[in-house]
């Protein structure tokens, strides 16, 4: 039944007085210095690397393995624990299954922390591992790890020989920003063939499933691409033993430049959690002792991520998000009836600051074009991204700088830098531009599920709606050509799949913002059907949820509602200009009912991507930003 006027009325009202006490609560979290920075929160193999990270930077004495770090190995032990699933396993997204990777990653770091194996927790984590397929399931970057320390034979991990690196075609910039990043160090640590010490006696063996087979398993389409790469991966198993020592020597020194050349005006090599563990331990091996400059500030940023107090206990972040927290929440305060100009323009001038100014690795494909865009963290100018900069000029919109003629020279270079990042397919990816060879997903140490970096709709319809806001016309033949890719790419339900976002609400409600911004009008099938698919899975309470498990299954899963999906959805419907039915005034109550006295909402759940199936991620200011955001616009579409 459609809400009577009074029924609108009221819920009108209640959203005002939530904006209002959600802007105070945003508010309060913005910095001296104009930015905002909210905790990264992933799952427990951060804290089991953790582990792993200090047995190779401390190795046993004698056999005995007593770091400096044993209180805070001590408390991430305690953290691991704190997320054991009841079958004992661990998962990867909060009421997820029990993930092979995760549990094998926890067992070993349990177990070199001085965790007995006869303890009931170990049992069933070790029970339910071999269940789920022993050590044998591992993926290869699990196996890598455990080659370093003699826990799983080298011959059945990956090769990553460091020759890739003088591989034509620019072969390495054909893989995905933060792959490169990882490979790059893991290859200098795969030529050193490095078995370092564990404490004595220490094994997992008993992990290994009787009978399993140690190699990954061929396809049984003799002619496939996974059976190509494995076939190349024996050769270059074989190319090891015999190439000339002056060919890897000049490898391994190119992956050293170019990996030392990356620490540069970068908060670590990509800025990201496993790239920075992978170079420290490369620099090991190079030979930089614990006292080099550049070792103790390779160390130095990657304790940065440690988190550590009594409020909130002990947890490693997978890297920061300032650049990203700071956009959206300037943005959705921008937006409410009366924008904190003030706050704002402190905003404004920080972000200024912060504009990449230098060339990096999405200039081999884009030499020519002078360099703007914006990173995700503090500092990573060899990695601007795409989305990033669409969200920054959308702040930009209601966030005035101090100078305006220095924010409007900046805002056209970021214009100009993103149409130089379309692809050839008219979509916008995160990192690079055309990074889409998809045969280099069946390389053997692509099991992470990220090795390319394609066009997704969740950036394009952003960059659409950014381009649109900051006056480029809708006739220009970049936004045509960004329309019709996400005409192309709608799914069969009417939804749009979401890459960095839980998924298809988040995928949806981007490419629907960016299509009405571009011109496309709500009458539109393709308009209509998306509606559709967001109002057809709302859940009971009047909120939206989905699992990480629709990544698993191509196709919308349902979850718990909550507030960051929910005002997803809203936007969603308000972006088709549904101003009308149940659905939105349910939402929007759902909202206001749910917001807390401080002002904010709880939300435990994961609705951010890392890697699609591998790596999810909790943005702990996601709940709280675009809530106000959806609120914001629902009053003043009602308006």
């Amino acid at each position: 039944m459609k809400p009577g006027l009074q029924t609108s009325e009221s819920v009108s009202l209640a959203a005002g007085e939530a904006i209002r006490k959600a802007s105070a609560s945003v508010l309060k979290k913005q910095t001296s210095e104009g930015f905002w920075w909210a905790d990264l929160r992933a799952d427990s193999t951060l804290e089991s690397d953790f582990v792993l990270m200090e047995l190779w930077l401390h190795p046993p004495v004698n056999g005995v393995w007593n770091p400096p770090t044993r209180p805070q190995i001590d408390r991430a032990v305690a953290s691991i624990f704190a997320r054991q699933l009841e079958d004992g396993g661990f998962n990867i997204y909060l009421k997820g299954p029990s993930e092979i990777n995760a549990s094998i990653k926890a067992y070993f770091a349990l177990k070199v922390a001085g965790v007995s194996p006869a303890d009931e927790r170990m049992r069933r984590l070790r029970e339910r591992i071999v269940e789920m397929g022993g050590l044998q399931g591992a993926n290869s970057y699990v196996r890598v790890n455990l080659s370093l320390f003699g826990l799983f034979p080298r011959e059945a991990c990956p090769a990553i020989p460091p020759e890739i690196i003088l591989l034509p075609f620019n072969f390495i910039y054909q893989m995905s920003s933060w792959t490169r990043a990882i490979v790059i160090p893991l290859a200098i640590l795969h030529a050193a063939n490095v078995q370092r010490p564990v404490p004595a006696g220490f094994s997992i063996e008993e992990l290994y499933l009787p009978g399993a087979p140690m190699h990954p398993a061929r396809d049984p389409n003799l002619f496939s691409w996974r059976n190509c790469f494995l076939a190349v991966d024996w050769f270059l198993k074989g190319w090891e033993k015999v190439s000339p020592r002056l060919i890897q020597r000049l490898a391994i020194n190119k992956c050293a430049e170019w990996m030392i050349r990356h620490f540069e005006h970068s908060d670590g090599l990509g800025a990201i959690y496993p790239s920075m563990q992978y170079a420290v331990m490369a620099l090991d091996v190079l030979g930089y002792k614990a006292d080099h400059p550049l070792r103790v500030q390779a160390q130095s940023e990657f304790y940065k991520l440690m988190v550590d107090n009594e409020s909130a206990g002990f947890y490693m972040q997978p890297c920061f998000s300032p650049i990203w927290d700071t956009s959206i929440a300037a943005y959705a305060l921008g937006e409410t009836e009366n924008p904190p100009l003030e706050a704002l323009r402190r905003a404004a001038d920080w972000m200024i600051s912060k504009e990449v100014r230098r060339k990096g690795d999405w200039s081999v494909k884009r030499p020519h074009v002078e360099p703007s865009g914006w990173a995700f963290e503090f500092n990573n100018e060899f990695y601007p991204d795409v989305d990033d900069t669409a969200m920054v000029l959308l702040a930009f919109e209601k966030a005035r700088a101090t100078d305006q003629a220095k924010q409007g020279a900046c805002e056209k270079r970021a214009i100009d830098w993103l149409f130089a990042m379309q692809g050839k397919d008219g979509g916008w990816a995160a990192f690079d531009v055309d990074n889409n060879w998809k045969l280099l997903s069946h390389v053997p140490f692509a099991d992470h599920n990220a090795m390319l970096d394609p066009s997704c709709p969740d950036i394009t319809g952003r960059v659409l709606e950014a381009l649109m806001r900051s006056g480029v016309k809708a006739n220009h033949p970049a936004i045509r050509k960004g329309v019709d890719y996400l005409l192309r790419v709608q799914e069969q339900d009417g939804s749009w799949f979401g890459r960095w976002g839980v998924n298809y609400i988040y995928g949806t409600f981007l490419a629907l913002r960016g299509l009405r911004a571009a011109g496309l009008s709500e009458n539109e099938p393709g308009i209509q059907r998306a509606l559709e698919f967001i109002r057809a899975y709302q859940n009971r309470d009047g909120g939206w949820g989905e699992s990480c498990a629709s990544y698993d299954e191509n196709c919308f899963v349902p979850g718990d509602s909550t507030p960051s999906q929910t005002a997803w959805a809203l936007l969603a419907l308000l972006a088709g200009n549904d101003l009308r039915s149940p659905s939105l005034f349910d939402g929007v109550e759902y909202l206001t009912r749910t917001q807390l006295a401080e002002g904010h909402w709880d939300e435990p759940y994961c609705t951010g991507t890392g890697f699609p199936r591998v790596f999810y991620l909790a943005y702990t200011d996601y709940r709280n930003t675009f809530p106000l955001l959806a609120l914001s616009t629902f009053v003043k579409a009602l308006a």
